[in-house]
């Protein structure tokens, strides 16, 4: 049985800030070389600044109203819902802009970028769709951008590599390791260091250095925000008794996730199950942070595998650690099989092709509505974190 009830935390125990050291609970941290401690230095600095600026606030809202469409809707899924005995409601990141919850990310860091005098983003990308997003920032923006992305993920994303070329940014193929998403975000690292005075490191995720994962949840927290406001209106309770996202590094979950952190609603992340951080990963270091990460006896990475090149990562942002363990959220894994044919059912039932990042957080209620793990009648939000445009190829082969 896929069990959820867990008991909620109090609020002044979660989604705050990190403490002076960057970290949430015993993760997180600033595990980098000396050139990039002092540019990660320089980004809190420069991020804490901005954030309390009204003016910044300000200008970030109207690019995510005019360039990005927000507020995206809450949809339910009503016939899907009747199938599945539970009500669920979508929180329609597809909608955004470029197609996922990817853009209110890189519009922040990119008016960021702007504000620290940087002329140029590198970043890091999986799926395509934080690399698609960073190109469109850039362009808007008037930024130069460099996009690393794994070789195997160019084949299997072809359509956003053309997207990012075609809106102005380099995309540097990574020919070494697994040749997907870890593998570009160290190889965009590394670039950093040599590039730390003209260009600024836009991370996707929840995942890096302090002040990244903490920086990054809280221009995702719009999500999060936006939902609770429109489950307010919805709903007879006001808020869902369920949260459930995917996670990869888990921006869309955390996002989410910081909306209703003083609610008694229960946390649910959803990660593939050849790619798991938090439901069954052990703690080491990669990419500056301290968090869960799949590992050998020798405290070597293993490699993470996912039909969903969003969620082929071997770890997961330390947040998402600390909320395990504090029992706050709980984690689960979903198969390929699972999420593609979650991914069809909702096609076909609410007219919707989803990303298959967001089909494993789909499948995860599927299952757990089937099994008992949901109680019939349960409210759940869940966050439909991309479009399913950029994974037609991969579903025309499968189907």
């Amino acid at each position: 049985m896929t069990q959820v009830r867990q008991a909620p935390v109090p609020a002044s125990k979660t989604m705050g800030e990190p403490t002076a050291r960057g970290r949430f609970g015993e993760y997180g941290g600033r595990y980098a070389p000396e050139s990039l401690v002092e540019a990660c230095r320089e980004v809190d600095e420069a991020f804490r600044e901005a954030w309390a600026d009204p003016g910044f606030r300000g200008e970030l809202a109207e690019l995510l109203a005019l360039h990005a469409g927000r507020p995206t809707p809450l949809t339910p899924a009503r016939r899907l819902s009747e199938e599945l005995g539970v009500r669920l409601y979508l929180k329609r990141e597809d909608l955004t802009h470029t197609g996922s919850h990817k853009i209110n990310n890189v519009l922040g860091q990119a008016l960021l970028a702007t504000r620290m005098g940087r002329r140029r983003l590198i970043a890091e990308t999986g799926a395509g769709q934080h690399g698609v997003a960073t190109a469109t920032a850039a362009a808007l923006l008037g930024l130069e951008a460099t996009v690393f992305m794994g070789e195997r993920d160019i084949e299997r994303q072809e359509l956003n590599v053309f997207r990012m070329r075609m809106l102005g940014a380099e995309v540097v193929p990574v020919t070494t390791g697994s040749r997907t998403l870890k593998d570009a975000t160290s190889q965009a690292m590394r670039h950093w260091v040599g590039a730390t005075g003209d260009s600024h490191y836009c991370v996707g995720s929840v995942v890096g250095p302090d002040p990244y994962p903490w920086m990054v949840r809280e221009f995702q927290r719009v999500i999060g925000e936006e939902a609770r406001a429109q489950c307010a209106a919805a709903l007879a309770a006001g808020v869902p008794e369920y949260v459930v996202a995917c996670v990869g590094g888990g921006s869309n979950a955390a996002g989410t996730f910081a909306g209703f952190a003083d609610t008694t609603a229960r946390f649910v992340g959803v990660e593939a199950d050849g790619g798991a951080g938090a439901a069954r990963g052990s703690l080491g270091v990669l990419h500056g942070c301290r968090s869960l990460f799949l590992q050998d006896g020798d405290g070597q990475i293993v490699e993470a595998h996912s039909i969903a090149a969003g969620l082929d990562y071997p770890g997961v942002g330390p947040e998402h650690a600390h909320l395990r363990d504090l029992g706050r959220a709980r984690y689960d894994t979903v198969s390929d099989g699972e999420a593609v044919g979650a991914a069809v059912r909702l096609a076909r039932t609410e007219g919707i092709v989803p990303a298959l990042e967001s089909a494993h957080a789909l499948a995860w209620v599927i299952r757990a509505a089937g099994d008992g793990g949901l109680p019939a009648g349960a409210t759940v939000l869940m966050t439909l974190s991309g479009r399913g445009d950029k994974d037609i190829s991969t579903l025309k082969e499968l189907l």
